[in-house]
């Protein structure tokens, strides 16, 4: 088997350690689908399910995952502690909190030990954490990267569609269709 046709097996696990995270990680599970790429949600909190995350975790690699995606809120722990306990990549996503906005969050995951790395995008950025996963798993993926740069093409043309709109319309009838 290729390189490239074992990365096809992988999926993504979208982990988050409470179903009030869904909201935030929900967009990365909808881009993956875009992309045709399998993935799996679970709730597995650090600390109310530590054997479970840490099950999760160990056997992540044999089971076919290729990425995992952890948000976690408030301590934020999931993240760190699921990168500890395997080597793949772990994308961690700050679940904004109504006590602090979620930079509690962001910053729990942010520090990581050294040896221990979890890239971290913004808080509420379950979006960019599913692009992420697809970029890694698209590395030796020729049809992935392929589907990357189509997507990137229409972001391209949906932001030259607004510009034209705005230098004809002007900046106050432009605002006012919004």
């Amino acid at each position: 088997m290729s390189l490239t046709e074992a990365n096809t097996l992988k999926q993504v696990a979208v982990v988050m350690g409470s179903d009030s995270d869904l909201k935030t990680l929900q967009p990365a599970v909808e881009i993956l689908d875009q992309f045709g790429i399998r993935n799996e949600v679970r709730i597995l909190s650090a600390h109310r399910t530590p054997k479970e995350m840490m099950d999760f975790a160990q056997m992540a690699e044999s089971n076919g995952y290729g990425v995992i995606i952890a948000g976690a809120g408030g301590a934020a722990h999931l993240p760190g502690m699921v990168a500890s306990f395997t080597t793949l990549p772990v994308i961690g996503v700050p679940v904004k909190s109504k006590a602090l906005s979620g930079i509690d969050s962001m910053y729990s995951i942010l520090q990581m030990p050294s040896g221990i790395p979890v890239a971290t995008v913004a808080i509420d950025g379950g979006l960019n954490a599913g692009l992420l996963a697809t970029q890694i798993l698209a590395i030796n993926n020729i049809e992935l990267k392929n589907k990357l740069k189509i997507y990137r093409s229409h972001l391209h043309d949906h932001v030259t569609e607004k510009d034209k709109s705005i230098k004809e319309m002007g900046s106050k009838k432009y605002l006012d269709k919004m």
